[in-house]
């Protein structure tokens, strides 16, 4: 198993193992993706468009998010931007409508993550 040496903490290098079907960039993007989601908003904002993704429409607008979850159309937007920055989901502009999607790409490195046995 490859050892990943990642940046100082408190001036100590914390070093990772990691198996070797999971590239350093992949753990990256996951860990990006973690703290993202450790905000109890960007969940909401998140399992909201996994919901509606799982409908026939795949996607989500903004002004549904601000619906319902009761979350002002600031936050929603400052956490979507978190999201989009995270790789979790996507916005495309529709005219004056806002549509947000999940990435597929980062749901299945999700899924493959929690997919996993225990090592």
């Amino acid at each position: 198993m490859p050892t990943i040496i990642s940046p100082t903490i408190g001036g100590t290098v914390i070093r990772k193992r990691t198996s070797s079907s999971t590239s350093t960039a992949d753990v990256d993007k996951l860990a990006r993706a973690f703290k993202a989601l450790s905000n109890p908003n960007r969940l909401s904002i998140y399992l909201e468009v996994l919901r509606q993704y799982r409908t026939e429409m795949k996607s989500c607008g903004l002004s549904h998010l601000i619906d319902s979850l009761a979350i002002g159309a600031p936050t929603i937007s400052h956490h979507t931007k978190e999201l989009v920055d995270a790789g979790l989901i996507s916005v495309q502009r529709d005219g004056r409508f806002i549509r947000c999607t999940l990435d597929d790409e980062m749901r299945d490195k999700l899924s493959a993550f929690f997919g996993k046995d225990s090592e």
